[in-house]
């Protein structure tokens, strides 16, 4: 019955800024683990951020700390991935992903076998 709809990607030129949604619907529940995954072209899935729905923890790549930010907004039942200082490297499809776990560690959120619900997915090409 979940649900998971990801949007807000497109082309932004390098140093630009971008924010990724991604709606929540169908049974879920506030304790879920949500998580922002990505992946080019011939490479693995990678971790991107995560968030407890609960709680609001957070915690992200090396590669995007201190340029990426999530967040959540629990009337909207929505994860946001805003984006800054975009570099051409973060080009990928971006995809939302829900955990339906109350555990909150690194062993668990940051590997992509662990999420049971995916978002289709939503293109970010950045430019030099």
């Amino acid at each position: 019955q979940v649900q998971l709809v990801d949007a807000g990607g497109g082309l932004v030129q390098a140093g630009g800024s971008l924010r990724l949604s991604c709606a929540v619907s169908g049974r879920t529940f506030s304790s879920y683990n949500m998580g922002w995954f990505r992946q080019a072209p011939g490479k693995e899935r990678e971790f991107v951020a995560a968030i407890n729905w609960s709680d609001g923890n957070t915690d992200y790549a090396d590669s995007v700390k201190g340029r990426f930010i999530i967040s959540r907004d629990n009337a909207e039942n929505t994860v946001f991935l805003q984006m800054h200082s975009l570099k051409p490297e973060d080009s990928a499809v971006y995809y939302c992903a829900a955990d339906a776990t109350p555990l909150w560690y690194r062993g668990r959120y940051y590997y992509a076998s662990t999420y049971a619900y995916w978002g289709r997915g939503t293109q970010v090409t950045v430019s030099s």
